[in-house]
């Protein structure tokens, strides 16, 4: 297969700059990008383009964000229109100074997307809110088709590679969502490479399924800067092919396993193919 040409990705960028919006792909130097662009997708990057968080995996830059944009959402619902998404990913920066985190914006986003784009289906890939189980109530409550919140690693791990988040934490809230609302499908994923024993893998899918998750992607880390966390090795793909086997024997209805397998990589298909598997 041939790689994308960069105009092949032009309509993308295009209908971003046009709007407005900001994509994860660009702000995070995701390797998959162009791949992306040129299918016609992106994952949109809601509530600025500063985190207050500074997880040491991620290239996000960090600090005092701005004043939210009401006209965010109107301005991505018609994004989605021009670029006319079936499925639509939409996530965000952590906003920690925010009163519920950037919930109700969230909520905004996705009433204004379906409005708009009412055959669309739409996946969010969201922070923790700091846990507030109101905040992930006005989240679901606004029905979105996917709820993704990534584990990000091992627990072992974690403390050191997101240190304001939790990995208990994170579990509970993906497992508040199916209790929720049980028609959401619920989606989590870790990187690897970054120092985890193999042997501490399986117990995270085992985990995810205790929990509810239902689709899982495990993709290479690949660190963005020297001042991010270093890479500690390259898993060779059968060990990603073994977790997918393994996945698929604990009741996930889809895996997506690869070296640069992303959250919101082929989003669509992974959901098609893990709706197609539960019903």
């Amino acid at each position: 297969m041939k790689p994308p040409r960069p105009s092949e990705a032009e309509s993308v960028l295009k209908t971003l700059q046009t709007f407005g919006l900001e994509t994860v792909c660009r702000e995070a130097r995701c390797p998959n990008a162009l791949d992306c662009h040129a299918r016609g997708t992106a994952t949109f990057m809601i509530l600025g383009a500063i985190c207050t968080r500074a997880c040491r995996f991620c290239n996000v830059a960090t600090g005092r964000p701005e004043a939210l944009d009401l006209t965010e959402p109107a301005r991505l619902a018609l994004a989605v229109q021009r670029l006319g998404l079936r499925h639509c990913v939409i996530t965000s920066v952590d906003r920690d100074d925010l009163p519920d985190f950037g919930a109700a914006h969230f909520a905004h986003c996705i009433r204004a997307v379906h409005h708009k784009n009412p055959d669309c289906t739409i996946e969010v890939l969201t922070p923790d809110f700091n846990g507030r189980l109101a905040a992930i109530e006005e989240v679901v409550a606004a029905r979105p088709d996917v709820f993704n919140h990534n584990l990000e690693t091992v627990p072992r791990l974690s403390p050191g590679i997101r240190p304001k988040a939790d990995y208990r934490q994170s579990l509970q809230i993906l497992q508040f969502v199916k209790q929720l609302d049980p028609a959401v499908t619920t989606k989590s994923g870790v990187m690897v490479g970054l120092g985890e024993r193999p042997d501490e893998v399986v117990p995270v899918l085992e985990d995810m399924r205790a929990h509810g998750v239902e689709i899982v992607t495990i993709g290479q880390y690949l660190s963005p800067t020297p001042r991010h966390a270093a890479v500690a090795r390259y898993v060779p793909p059968a060990e990603f092919a073994e977790w997918a086997r393994i996945a698929r024997e604990l009741g996930f209805a889809h895996a997506f396993c690869g070296p640069l397998v992303r959250s919101s990589f082929h989003a669509d298909e992974v959901f098609a193919t893990a709706h197609a598997a539960t019903f």
